[in-house]
């Protein structure tokens, strides 16, 4: 009688919570030994994939009559990478305000000559799957796209008008200036002290003079950037000579062909390019100390108040990352 209540019992919480609840897992003989190093009767031999440590997918590049590189690496897969990197950045304003880099960085993606402000980029990018985002650094600018490998020939239009293109209105550029104040006070008040050290040990070692040249807008400067002085710098750096469309997940003729229809014959909206105007300066270790002082008294991210700390980075003058190295 007892057996028969246990087993109602057994029943009732089967019914309530499943099965699985009134299994009891126990190493006795309800259960037949089954070897994890023996394949399961029954079930298809499993394929492996081959690692033999040789990258099999080629880097391919191919150079446009314009003097644009275009590269990619064909991986399989859904969807792709592609981005137009330029060589220009922050060590390229010797001859111009420091900050325009940092400028352009935010102004990237808004309105173009064929997209009405950033909401309409984002929603044609939207049907593809695809995001968007712009670096700056102290020697690059890389406008980039990830999106479907179907969606390609529309992440090249929508790269080339963006670079190419871009409105500058007196609303965005306005809008700028707000968002560069706020991330200057932000550096200034944020308690990870990283990008304010990488600056300094910049400055201290090539004191005025191409990577030692501020990549941040510096307050003094956020007012004399306008849409004059931009186009004036993209006149010099933006040109075909020193940019390269680069993808990743696409076969190269397909991107080579992209390149042909929307970055070969195109005309900028600032005029023709003037490549004599480049800053060619070479990069002089001057070395020296630079140093900061920080209040964080009033800075909390709680009820705790931040601990008083000093941070200190060091940096060593070193060969460059151009010259090939043999040991």
């Amino acid at each position: 009688m007892a057996a028969h209540m246990s087993r109602l019992r057994g029943w009732s919480r089967a019914q309530r919570y499943g099965i699985a609840v009134c299994r009891q897992y126990s190493s006795g003989s309800a259960y037949p030994n089954v070897s994890l190093s023996t394949p399961l009767p029954g079930i298809p031999k499993p394929v492996f994939a081959s690692v033999d440590g040789h990258e099999k997918h080629e880097t391919k590049i191919t150079t446009l009559e314009n003097g644009l590189k275009v590269a990619s690496q064909n991986k399989f897969g859904q969807f792709c990478t592609v981005g137009i990197l330029v060589n220009s950045g922050s060590r390229h304003e010797a001859k111009y305000p420091s900050g325009i880099a940092h400028f352009l960085e935010k102004l990237s993606f808004s309105s173009t000559a064929q997209f009405g402000s950033k909401d309409e980029i984002l929603l044609t990018l939207e049907k593809h799957g695809g995001i968007c985002d712009c670096q700056t650094s102290r020697d690059t600018t890389m406008y980039a796209v990830s999106a479907e490998v179907k969606g390609l020939d529309t992440v090249v239009n929508l790269l080339s008008d963006a670079v190419l293109q871009p409105r500058l209105l007196d609303e965005e550029i306005e809008m700028t200036r707000m968002a560069v104040r706020f991330e200057l006070e932000d550096l200034k008040m944020r308690p990870d002290p990283e990008p304010l050290l990488t600056e300094m040990i910049h400055a201290a070692a090539y004191r005025g003079n191409t990577v030692g040249l501020p990549r941040f807008c510096p307050p003094e400067n956020v007012e004399k950037i306008d849409r004059k002085l931009l186009h004036k710098y993209l006149q010099s750096y933006y040109c075909p000579e020193r940019m390269v469309l680069a993808g990743v997940g696409i076969e190269h003729e397909q991107l080579v062909e992209c390149a042909r229809k929307y970055l070969l014959n195109v005309k900028p909206v600032w005029g023709a390019s003037t490549p004599a105007n480049i800053d060619q300066s070479v990069a002089q270790y001057t070395g020296g100390i630079v140093k900061m002082e920080k209040d964080m008294s009033d800075v909390s991210l709680g009820p705790t108040p931040i601990p008083e700390l000093t941070h200190i980075m060091i940096g060593l003058e070193s060969c460059s990352f151009l010259v090939c190295c043999t040991y």
